[in-house]
């Protein structure tokens, strides 16, 4: 076996009762969930029996998220399953930062909850909305997005598929042109132009938190959304950046596979990453953190 990676996901792979069984069969995931509602009263709950009405909003996502996936991590660690690599898909880069050892993970918590907050302000300021493109090049859906004042690329996911951000009034009609295309927009789980300009408050707001927050080298290799390459001297920069920037998830999954990894474990409540990954990179192998649970497949 060469090198493994976990990635860790973002939101819209979000239910209700997630992360409940790791809590009750796992004392590491039981410590990881008891750390968090010590910061935030309540999180373990919300992702135990919150609604997926509850759980949709930003500022809750983000925490139970990142609460669920850390405990997932820290089971897998307490298997002897540890990484090579880590990077996580937009909030999910602030969980693979704290594994990594970039902050501890109180620290990370904090961070993330501060995150989810600021960017659920911005998306209250206008209806705006994302969707995924499928069955279009790149160059396709940026020409159709450049014709709408604003709509943006914004998550490079994998081959034939992108997430667009931007005003929900320009959505119907940008739809119907992927449509006439040959494509199909799907609408997101999420509440906000998230990694667009309509971003840009969020992340100038959340850098200032990042320049107050103590940082070590990170003891696993993390790799960053914006560049798509290791992280370097500016953690705190890449960081605020990604708010607003473009997820270059389809290179970054290339360059982990140049640096030796061909084995993938989704750290999250889905299989959105696993998804992607088997289409970036069919040799490679993906599977989800459960895998590695229920059948030793890892």
């Amino acid at each position: 076996m060469g090198r493994i990676a976990f990635v860790f996901s973002g939101q819209g792979d979000q239910y209700p009762g997630m992360g409940k069984e790791l809590y009750e069969a796992y004392p590491a995931a039981g410590r990881v969930f008891d750390l968090c509602d010590q910061i935030r009263p309540g999180t373990s709950n919300q992702c135990f029996s919150g609604t997926a009405e509850e759980l949709k909003e930003t500022a809750n996502t983000q925490p139970c998220l990142f609460a669920m996936e850390l405990a997932a991590a820290e089971v897998l660690r307490g298997k002897g399953i540890v990484p090579d690599a880590v990077a996580g898909f937009s909030l999910g880069e602030v969980t693979a930062a704290a594994f990594a050892g970039l902050f501890d993970y109180a620290t990370g918590f904090s961070l993330v909850c501060r995150r989810g907050q600021l960017m659920q302000q911005a998306a209250e300021k206008q209806d705006t909305a994302m969707a995924a493109v499928v069955k279009l090049p790149a160059e396709t859906v940026e020409a159709l997005c450049a014709n709408h004042r604003e709509l943006y690329p914004v998550n490079y996911n994998c081959p034939g598929q992108i997430s667009v951000s931007g005003l929900s009034s320009e959505m119907t009609a940008f739809s119907a042109e992927v449509k006439a295309a040959g494509g199909r927009a799907i609408p997101l789980k999420v509440r906000g132009a998230f990694h667009s300009p309509f971003m840009a408050e969020a992340a100038e707001a959340f850098s200032v938190d990042l320049a107050k927050t103590q940082m070590k080298p990170p003891a696993i290799s993390l790799y960053s959304d914006v560049t798509a390459e290791e992280y370097g001297e500016n953690p705190a920069e890449l960081l605020s950046k990604q708010i607003a920037s473009p997820v270059r998830w389809e290179q970054l999954i290339r360059n982990l596979i140049s640096a030796g990894v061909d084995t993938f474990i989704e750290i999250g409540p889905g299989k959105t990453l696993t998804n992607l990954i088997a289409k970036i990179a069919p040799a490679a192998k993906a599977v989800p953190y459960t895998a590695c649970l229920e059948g030793n497949q890892c």
